[in-house]
């Protein structure tokens, strides 16, 4: 074939196993029939003007039409762009006005979004749908697509400022697989839930691709339910799914929880942030272990990765750099850092983005001469060689001289047994600089009152890490990756401050 790239899995795997059962749905569809369904779309792609370099996006919730115009783009050595569905049509104007694509596909639901934000060529995924695929032809197309090529345009999360558009070619996302199949056996009889949105690097590089390669079952779920995903488990007999912290934390608190069917599951993966060691504690109860990692869209994902066998020793670690790869802690001089010093976490290697769609600014500032692509991350390596993930560069604030990394607090405030999630940012104190703010959300029954909740971090943190402000609520605002969107905590009015609660004192 003289397609090197994603475009030739398809057709690579449809010739080892057609009979197997690719994706699960609605329906079932085998890798044959899903070959040629990925024909029959490029075709129809092609007719519609879109060839080598041109951008395909699509719109719309975890659907097999997604993964269709995926492959179906990279046949044609286009370039796909998957768009959040979350997003306002605002900012989904902004992401196809930036990248431009030749046609855009969204699935049911989004034409009113796309009337507003695109005039381009439009296919949706509606009832008319699969009589214009079945016109397309089945005749293969083997376009020359050479690895080093882009294969797709990840727009970030997007917490500060405008998103930025983080190429990835597919070589940096068939290494990203190596380093995946390294670290987890996935094999051939895989059964993958997918219910993080594959628009998301992870859910896309991590679960669907692998599991694609090896020829195994991916499951689509179109959004997260908690019983529907119980549901899935126990009836596919679901092997390996990726989830962020919140997704399994909403699963360890629903009350199928004690009760549930979960022999099945052999691989929980998990990333975009870290995973508090309580919730590490409560699935390990239940014989269940995480696969922890560390990366960014700009690493393909995986930058480091913590295999299951080591999952009790270093809870709370993001594990060692991945087989092909490099990771480094640096000081903010340019050199490594010590062991256990926090530094700047630093990646090299194939997995690692070439720069920024159309921005060389962005592009320039990312990466240092030598080729060190710099994450905006704080970690630092253990006497063992595992990273630690401290916190976001910009998350960090500074109290009274003191460094607070928000995400240790975090990690106390959930320990907790009826705290489910906190995010906690650094405000304005007049006379400290900043203290801490944490937002809290509880469980269905309800939680301790704020002192009582700061009185619970004053036996584990020392008191100027302890928030002064506690805000009790519903829920944390998140991007479509599942991060919490800290700029909209920072921005929320301020309560009347409390000399009370000053972090620093009696401090010793």
């Amino acid at each position: 074939m003289r397609n090197s790239g994603l475009g030739s899995w398809p057709y690579r795997r449809a010739r080892m196993s057609p009979g197997r059962v690719a994706v699960v749905h609605s329906g079932q569809l085998t890798y044959a029939e899903l070959a040629v369904r990925v024909t029959r779309l490029a075709h129809r792609l092609r007719a519609a003007g879109v060839g080598p370099g041109d951008r395909v996006a699509y719109l719309g919730p975890n659907h097999p039409s997604f993964v269709e115009t995926m492959f179906a783009a990279h046949v044609l050595g286009a370039i796909f762009v998957p768009v959040n569905f979350r997003l306002t049509a605002p900012e989904v104007r902004y992401v196809l006005a930036d990248s431009e694509p030749s046609v855009l596909v969204h699935g049911p639901g989004f034409a009113d979004v796309v009337r507003s934000a695109f005039s381009g060529a439009v296919v949706a995924v509606d009832s008319r749908y699969e009589e214009w695929l079945a016109a397309g032809s089945d005749e293969p197309i083997d376009e020359a697509v050479a690895a080093e090529d882009v294969a797709l345009i990840l727009y970030t999360s997007g917490t500060t400022g405008r998103p930025k558009g983080a190429m990835l070619t597919h070589a940096n996302l068939i290494w990203n697989t190596y380093n995946l199949l390294v670290g987890v056996d996935v094999t051939s009889t895989e059964c993958t839930l997918v219910s993080a949105p594959l628009f998301h690097v992870a859910a896309l590089a991590q679960t669907l691709l692998p599991t694609f390669i090896k020829g195994g079952t991916a499951v689509i779920t179109s959004s997260w339910d908690v019983d529907r995903v119980y549901d899935l488990i126990e009836r596919e007999r679901v092997t390996l799914t990726f989830g962020v912290a919140t997704m399994y934390a909403d699963l360890a608190a629903s009350p199928r929880w004690a009760t549930a069917d979960l022999s099945s599951l052999r691989h929980l993966l998990c990333g975009g942030a870290s995973v508090p060691d309580s919730l590490i504690r409560a699935y390990q109860e239940r014989g269940l272990t995480f696969c922890q990692g560390y990366g960014l869209t700009e690493t393909a994902p995986g930058a480091t990765f913590l295999e299951a066998g080591e999952s009790v020793r270093k809870v709370g670690s993001a594990g060692v750099p991945v087989f092909f790869g490099e990771v480094r802690v640096a000081r903010a001089e340019g050199v490594d850092a010590a062991v256990d010093e926090p530094g700047e976490v630093q990646v090299r290697g194939p997995n690692v983005t070439p720069g920024y769609w159309r921005d060389p600014g962005a592009t320039a500032a990312a990466f240092l001469p030598d080729g060190w692509f710099r994450t905006g991350d704080i970690g630092r390596f253990d006497g063992d060689g595992h990273l630690h993930v401290v916190d976001r560069l910009k998350d960090m604030f500074i109290s009274g001289g003191e460094n607070v990394y928000p995400a240790e607090v975090e990690n106390a405030l959930v320990e907790h047994p009826a705290v489910v999630e906190a995010a906690v940012v650094g405000v304005p104190d007049p006379r400290w600089g900043e203290v801490g703010r944490a937002f809290v959300r509880y469980a269905a029954g309800g939680g301790p009152t704020r002192e009582e909740l700061r009185e619970f971090l004053l036996a584990r943190l020392a008191k100027y890490k302890v928030p002064v402000h506690v805000d009790v609520v519903e829920r944390l605002p998140r991007t479509g990756s599942g991060k919490v969107r800290k700029a909209d905590l920072r921005a929320l009015p301020l309560p009347t401050p409390d000399p009370d609660r000053s972090p620093h004192a009696s401090r010793t």
